[in-house]
């Protein structure tokens, strides 16, 4: 509701300053939305803080609400945080003074939906199988899974692989591997959580490990964002807005520090009219970015309402409680002009969202493709769609869900052709086993324009050079598996100190250690002696992979130095008794 002002003060005004007219202001979640929850903030993009105004907002059932106008770190928005939650099934009446999209004279409806619990769902579950794991001494509480390396060819982009093994035998977490299949980092996650979307990210400047950690609800999860600095300390928690719980299948930070996550929230929903059960649940899916520092929300989308229920490839349930997963959001990315590509893999098509509008401005795929399919393009159940500098399109075609599609699944490479709404195949990577994976999976642009593919469900991963030819490929433990799989350059140097371990038998110690994370480390230097103290240089060792081993003369004490390639001293173990 705009404010009249009266005509004298108005050419006063023009007079003095002459001011710029007034923005188009975003609003979040989009005006018209069904889904809200009874604990949304109402968020405004596209002026700082002091020109919004004041915001009236009421409840239809509630009233009239108080709350608290909270700047976002970019100055260039705010959020509106109720002091109270507002009541499901309500309708919000949001006035403002602002042009903003898809509002009327600047007010706004938003209805709160009715939110329920997670149903049954019927879907993989872990299989344990008996895969290898692997064990050392200097960490006997890890059974981090095994990992085979198959191929090793010349042409590779550099860095190490970074996956998060779970489902199999063995331990789940964060995982870095070299390309012999060696570990370099690992940490176990415990009390029935694993890990997912694990990779280097850009965080306030600086390379960064990030991954979803929280519990897996057969195809989606409630957990958080971790982010680790390079001495693999945690420097920051990403958190999903508006009361919801954050879904594990996308975590990208952008170059503005905040974060793109998905959401999938349960509401009550009559089914009959799409052939299910009357008293159902609906999954909405949902996108959010976060603004990391203050942990409010910049930007939201809601499937239901924008995406019909027709254009599902999986029917609804026709038992009472059970639920419907129509959409099943699986990545977001933004595009070059900041707006969003959104993987739905339950209705096989990828959609751009607009930033401003909140709402779908095409579809690639699936029922209701805007784009003419050309040959090769057809993708189904897919994950992980990319748009590249280039202004191609990747996109992991699984091709195997409940009703697989192809024999194999493809790591595809398409143009699209906006303005004659064309999509041509330009190329499709298919793993030399026929690899098939029902759930999962990435594809990764290198730097040498090289791909890095995670073959999902499957456990493989693998590289392929811009002709074809795959010039790495491995695999974790059967019965194991990782969400995604990732190529990055990392340095890392761990603040905790080296870990050691000594044996002595049979006139000979055996003193082990290994250094967590650490990259840098090119031999390791043994100190030993009859006291714990005056310990001197008794051996070195080039470093041997995770653990790093030196049998020595008999030692009374012994301690463990990482040297760099030239000889510098990086860290020193504690010195240990040599029993």
């Amino acid at each position: 509701m705009r404010t009249p002002i009266a005509a004298g003060v108005l050419l006063l005004a023009l007079a003095a300053a002459e001011p710029a007219a007034a923005a188009t202001i975003s609003a979040y979640p989009p005006p018209g939305t069904r889904t809200a929850m009874p604990g949304t903030q109402i968020s405004f993009r596209g002026a700082p803080p002091a020109q919004l105004g004041t915001i009236s907002v009421s409840g239809s059932r509630s009233g009239r609400h108080a709350g608290t106008l909270k700047a976002h770190s970019d100055g260039q928005g705010a959020s509106w945080v109720p002091a109270k939650p507002f009541r499901a099934g309500e309708r919000l009446t949001v006035r403002t003074s602002l042009d903003i999209n898809g509002a009327k004279d600047g007010d706004f409806g938003l209805t709160i939906g009715e939110p329920t619990t997670l149903g049954p769902r019927v879907g993989e579950r872990p299989v344990v199988g008996r895969g290898n794991v692997q064990h050392y001494a200097t960490e006997p509480k890890w059974e981090p899974p095994a990992v085979v390396i198959n191929t090793v060819k010349p042409g590779r982009a550099p860095g190490l692989v970074f996956i998060a093994p779970k489902a199999g035998r063995g331990q789940d977490g964060p995982m870095i591997i070299d390309d012999s299949g060696r570990l370099v980092w690992f940490r176990p996650i415990s009390q029935g959580d694993l890990a997912a979307d694990f990779r280097v990210q850009t965080y306030q400047g600086r390379p960064a490990l990030t991954w979803w950690e929280g519990k897996l609800f057969t195809g989606d999860g409630a957990g958080t964002g971790v982010i680790y600095d390079s001495s693999y300390r945690k420097i920051a928690g990403v958190h999903a807005g508006n009361g919801y719980a954050f879904d594990l299948h996308e975590f990208t930070i952008t170059p503005r520090d905040t974060a793109l996550i998905t959401v999938y929230q349960r509401f009550k929903k009559n089914l009959r009219n799409w052939g299910g059960t009357g008293q159902g649940r609906i999954v909405d899916s949902i996108v959010q970015e976060i603004d990391v520092k203050t942990g409010l929300v910049l930007f939201e989308w809601h499937s239901l309402g924008d995406v019909g229920l027709s254009e599902s490839y999986i029917v609804p349930p026709s038992k009472r409680g059970f639920e419907w997963d129509y959409m099943h959001v699986n990545s977001v990315a933004e595009d070059a002009e900041g707006n969003f590509i959104v993987s739905g893999r339950n209705t096989w098509t990828v959609y751009k969202i607009g930033r401003a509008s909140g709402h779908v401005v095409w579809r690639l795929g699936g029922k209701k493709s805007d784009y003419k399919i050309g040959p090769g393009v057809a993708f189904a159940w897919q994950h992980s769609a990319r748009p590249q500098p280039d202004g191609t399109l990747t996109i992991f075609d699984n091709d195997a869900g409940t009703k697989p599609v192809r024999k194999s699944s493809r790591a595809l490479t398409l143009t699209l052709d906006g303005a004659s709404k064309t999509a041509s195949l330009k190329t499709a990577r298919i793993h030399p086993g026929g690899l098939s994976a029902a759930t999962q999976g990435d594809v990764e642009v290198l730097p040498n324009g090289n791909q890095f593919v995670g073959w999902g469900s499957r456990g493989y991963f693998s590289e392929f050079t811009p002709t074809g030819e795959m010039v790495f490929d491995g695999r974790l433990a059967r019965g194991n598996d990782t969400y995604r799989a990732f190529r990055y350059p990392w340095s890392g140097t761990p603040a905790a100190p080296p870990k050691v371990v000594a044996e002595t038998k049979g006139g000979q110690t055996t003193v082990r250690a290994s250094w967590n994370g650490a990259t840098g480390v090119a031999r390791w230097q043994a100190l030993g002696g009859p006291a714990a103290t005056g310990l001197a240089v008794v051996g070195t060792a080039p470093a041997a992979g995770f653990e790093t081993a030196i049998t020595l003369p008999a030692q009374g004490f012994v301690a463990m130095r990482a040297l760099d390639a030239a000889g510098n001293v990086l860290a020193s173990s504690a010195t240990v008794k040599a029993g």
